[in-house]
C-alpha cells in the first residue's frame, strides 16, 4: 500500500537515527571514523540524511547485530577484505563468548549459506529466498526487503518476498516492472502533476500488480504466505513490537526523492488497487 502523505526527500539526524533505531551519537560516530559519509547541510546548518544514507544506515544495524565490527563493516562497504575472512574471524570470537552471542553466530551462519548482504536479513526472508540462484536479486530488491523488515517486521518482509520471486523467476513481468520504474522515474519536477499521463501510468501499475498477484497464485506462492501467517504470525506480532514503529511514522522520516507528479501516481495506483479490492478483504 502506498502512503498518502508526501514523505520527505531529506531529514534530519534525530529522524534518521530513529527511523534507523541507533541514536545521533552513533551516527557522528559513523561519519568521523568514515563509515558514513557525512552529508551535507542545509541552510540551519545541520546535517540532511537522503535515501542512500538510511539505507546504509540499515544495513550498518544489520551488520551490528550480526556481531561485524565496525572496522570490517568499513572494509565490507569498500569491498578491501574478503568476506569469508571477516566472517572467520567473528565465528572465532563468538566462540569465545557462546553464552551471550547465540543469537549472532546465527546470524553468521545465515551469512554462510545465503551469502551477504541477504543473509542479514531475518531468517523468515532468508529462508523464503535462498534457494534462487546468485543474482536472481537485485540490490534495490534487497533495499526494498530491508525497508519493510525494518517497518512490518520480518513476516511483513517475508510476505513482500513473493513479488521479488516471481519477478526473478518471470523475465517478462521483471521487464515491465524496469519499463514502470522508468517511467516512474521520468516523473519528475518538470511535470505536472496533472499531467494525463500521471493517470496512464497508475493504471499501468495496477494492471501489473494484478499480473503479479496471478503468477503468485499460479506459482503457489500464496499457499506458502498463508502458511506463513499460520506458523508466524504470533509470534512475530510480539517479537519485534518494541523495535518498530508505525507505517505512518516511517513515511515521516524515511527520505525519498519523490516529485509531485510521482508521488500522485502512487497515490492513485493505491486508490485504484483499494477500488479493486474485494469488500471486507
Amino acid at each position: 500500500m502506498y502512503p498518502s502523505a508526501t514523505p520527505p526527500r531529506e531529514v534530519k539526524i534525530g529522524d534518521a537515527a530513529a527511523f534507523a533505531g541507533t541514536t545521533p551519537r552513533a551516527i557522528r560516530h559513523y561519519h568521523q571514523i568514515g563509515l558514513l559519509p557525512e552529508p551535507g547541510r542545509g541552510g540551519d546548518g545541520r546535517r540532511r540524511y537522503g535515501y542512500d544514507d538510511m539505507i546504509r544506515l540499515l544495513w550498518i544495524r544489520k551488520m551490528s547485530e550480526a556481531g561485524i565490527s565496525l572496522d570490517d563493516m568499513r572494509a565490507a562497504f569498500d569491498e578491501a577484505r574478503d568476506v569469508e575472512d571477516v566472517l572467520g574471524r567473528l565465528e572465532e570470537t563468538l566462540a569465545a563468548q557462546e553464552a551471550d552471542i547465540k543469537r549472532q553466530r546465527a546470524a553468521v551462519r545465515r551469512l554462510r549459506v545465503v551469502g551477504s548482504p541477504l543473509g542479514l536479513l531475518s531468517p523468515l526472508v532468508t529462508d523464503r529466498l535462498g534457494h534462487l540462484p546468485s543474482g536472481a536479486l537485485r540490490p534495490a530488491d534487497l533495499d526494498a526487503l530491508l525497508v519493510t523488515e525494518r517497518i512490518f517486521g520480518p513476516l511483513g518482509a517475508a510476505i513482500q518476498a513473493s513479488v521479488f520471486i516471481t519477478l526473478a523467476t518471470h523475465p517478462a513481468l521483471r521487464a515491465e516492472a524496469d519499463r514502470l520504474d522508468a517511467a516512474d522515474a521520468a516523473l519528475d519536477d518538470t511535470v505536472d502533476p496533472h499531467d494525463p499521463r500521471v493517470e496512464e501510468l497508475a493504471a499501468q501499475h495496477v494492471a501489473h500488480h494484478e499480473a503479479l498477484l496471478r503468477t503468485i497464485e499460479a506459482d503457489g506462492l500464496e499457499a506458502a504466505e498463508e502458511e506463513l501467517f499460520d506458523i508466524h504470525d504470533d509470534e512475530a506480532s510480539g517479537a519485534e513490537e518494541g523495535a518498530r514503529m508505525s507505517a505512518f511514522e516511517a513515511v515521516t522520516k524515511m527520505p525519498y526523492g519523490f516529485s509531485p507528479a510521482r508521488t500522485r501516481c502512487m497515490e492513485l495506483t493505491a486508490q485504484l488497487l483499494a477500488a479493486d479490492a474485494p469488500a471486507g478483504g
